[in-house]
């Protein structure tokens, strides 16, 4: 934000102009930027869902719909939201209806400004980015609660409590899997853990045993923060018609898809900061080549395909397991690595 600043101060429309609003010019700037990349990184996911979907099910489709490997299919649907009629139900909260989507978006999109895509390609460099990221992810389920009360339609309330019950169980196994490698490093900067990484692939956190585990955890964990299968309750067609969405339309709509998205890409470049060495390739003299925000950013579309991949793979747990899974399972497994990992810091001090 720093080097955005200084940059538009030397710009001819920025002489004069007051520091304060010349901070804001940058910030404004840098929103945009960012707007824009997950606008277009939503349109790749989608186009690589269905065709990820269409290979491993022998779908045709997603092949020849659309010109060349179906790219123009994501555009055709991007401007079919854009020109649909926003339809409001008769006895809808209006205010709720409204800004449910834009939370649902905001909490997706407040994640970037922290993420590290290299250690100049940062929006906030806080000591606490990693608390912040989760905290603004919380967000979301802000938003999920309003559009589904302010629909007044019963399938959108049920999924609205399936996904506020879903979210807050499962932000708790998620942070506790990250919480060995806070203890580890000894700081929540996410450029900080990036850098006790660097060197040789070995020195990634993921490859201690116990950080191991702690991946695995985060991972799964992740795939029900952001409604993914298997842990897609909240929008579930085949018993909620569509959950939470069913009343939306158009750009409203649209936002719940572009949140979704955001968010795995969000989650993804966290567990790529926090286990998998950040922007370093782990191998010294590449590093050299390669710039960093490729490496990072690569590294995290790759985890999104992951999701992408188990959406296609997996079945549907039902609630009670999905529950089940959370607080019998997963968040006494992520204390035990917590108490493991202090048991041997005392032990090997």
């Amino acid at each position: 934000m720093d080097a955005l600043r200084e940059w538009l101060a030397t710009t001819p429309m920025a002489q004069g102009m007051d520091p304060e609003l010349l901070t804001g010019l940058a910030m404004l700037t840098f929103a945009s930027l960012v707007l824009v990349g997950v606008a277009l990184a939503a349109m790749i996911f989608i186009w690589c869902e269905r065709k990820i979907a269409g290979y491993m099910q022998s779908r045709y489709g997603p092949m020849y719909t659309g010109r060349f490997h179906g790219w123009l299919q994501s555009i055709a649907d991007g401007v079919k939201l854009l020109l649909k009629e926003d339809i409001w139900p008769a006895n809808a909260d209006k205010l709720l209806f409204r800004i449910g989507p834009l939370l649902v978006f905001t909490g997706a999109f407040l994640g970037y400004a922290v993420l590290p895509f290299s250690p100049t390609w940062v929006g906030a460099n806080l000591d606490i980015g990693l608390l912040y990221a989760f905290a603004a992810s919380s967000l979301v389920v802000t938003g999920v609660l309003a559009a589904g009360w302010g629909s007044n339609n019963k399938w959108s309330l049920f999924g609205a409590m399936r996904g506020a019950a879903q979210v807050v169980s499962y932000e708790i196994p998620l942070g506790l899997a990250v919480l060995p490698i806070v203890m580890s490093v000894g700081t929540l900067n996410l450029s900080q853990l990036i850098i006790a990484q660097q060197g040789y692939i070995w020195n990634w956190h993921v490859f201690n045993p116990i950080f191991f585990f702690a991946f695995f955890l985060y991972l799964i964990s992740s795939l029900a923060e952001v409604n993914r299968l298997p842990f897609d309750l909240p929008e579930t067609e085949s018993e909620l018609v569509s959950g939470y969405h069913t009343e939306y339309t158009g750009m409203k709509f649209a936002f719940f898809f572009l949140g979704e998205y955001a968010d795995m890409f969000v989650v993804s470049a966290i567990a790529v900061t926090v286990f998998l060495g950040g922007w370093y390739t782990g191998i010294p003299a590449v590093d050299n080549f390669v710039h960093p925000a490729v490496v990072f950013i690569g590294k995290s579309v790759l985890l999104v395909m992951v999701q992408i991949w188990l959406r296609w793979t997996l079945p549907r747990l039902r609630v009670d397991q999905l529950m089940f899974v959370c607080w019998k399972v997963f968040i006494p497994a992520t204390l035990g690595l917590v108490f493991l990992y202090g048991l041997s810091r005392v032990i090997l001090r």
